[in-house]
């Protein structure tokens, strides 16, 4: 008998110790994962439709550097990001395709000041489906054979406003302005064009590189419209102003010249 207890109480202490060390592992990892989960950053960048193919690539590059930042975008017309912002949508980051919007974010005190860089430049050109030969040069959309030509609204898209300088300097606007048909952003005008939607288009240089269904008829001179620049900033409402401020630091390094410049851009400051 007093060895039937004995063997019984040696598989009590057993079965405790073994309960105690599993409750152990479990707390143990629960605060691991607690820890993993509250050390991740997560950046929300509001960028133009343009930039999308080169800040997919950096985003890449980034995350592989700092596996402690997650990144989230994002991409559509600078106008509609702009108005987001100013009514309280959460970004840490604006990157717009024109100074304007950037501009009137600052004057509403709604970005940091101090971090605000001209970060890029662009080209604007006229675009037509892959083997059309309708349009050769921005004068050629005066003729009876072109339809309809894609243009960004100019409200909101900078595209848009962009066209309608280059359109007004080549003396070309009031003759082709009925035939114009306005997208969201520049992406989309760009997809009208390459589905044959529209005769023609007026995009970036970087969208039309990026194209295999479009091609790039003529080049505005850049003397028909104020020079294309991407300004960047962070967001003053942003809860990541420091992480925020080292992507922004990224950006301008070598590893994102490169992409920025394999599609088509130019870097500015």
């Amino acid at each position: 008998m007093k060895r039937t207890k004995k063997i019984l109480s040696l598989i009590l202490f057993s079965l405790i110790v073994f309960l105690a060390a599993g409750c152990g592992n479990t707390a143990e990892n629960s605060k691991d994962q607690k820890s993993d989960t509250s050390t991740k950053t997560t950046l929300t960048i509001s960028a133009a439709a343009s930039l999308k193919d080169s800040m997919n690539e950096i985003k890449e590059l980034y995350v592989k550097e700092n596996s402690n930042v997650a990144i989230t975008y994002n991409f559509g017309a600078s106008g509609t990001l702009q108005k987001q912002i100013e009514q309280g949508a959460p970004a840490d980051i604006f990157m717009s395709a024109a100074t304007k919007q950037m501009d009137e974010l600052k004057n509403k005190n709604l970005m940091v000041s101090d971090t605000i860089k001209n970060l890029l430049q662009n080209d604007v050109v006229l675009v037509v489906p892959k083997d059309s030969a309708k349009v050769k040069s921005f004068e050629d959309l005066t003729s009876d054979d072109v339809k309809k030509i894609a243009l960004g609204e100019p409200k909101s898209v900078p595209a848009g406003q962009y066209a309608e300088e280059v359109l007004t300097n080549l003396n070309v606007l009031d003759k082709v302005k009925s035939k114009a048909v306005y997208g969201k952003d520049v992406k989309e005008v760009l997809t009208w064009v390459e589905t044959g939607n529209a005769d023609a288009g007026i995009v970036y240089k970087t969208d039309a590189l990026v194209s295999d269904k479009a091609a790039i008829a003529a080049t505005a001179p850049e003397d028909s419209h104020k020079a294309v620049v991407y300004p960047v900033g962070v967001v003053k409402d942003s809860k990541n102003v420091e992480a925020a401020k080292s992507f922004l630091k990224f950006l301008s390094g070598d590893k994102a010249k490169a992409v920025f410049e394999k599609y088509g851009f130019k870097m500015g400051e």
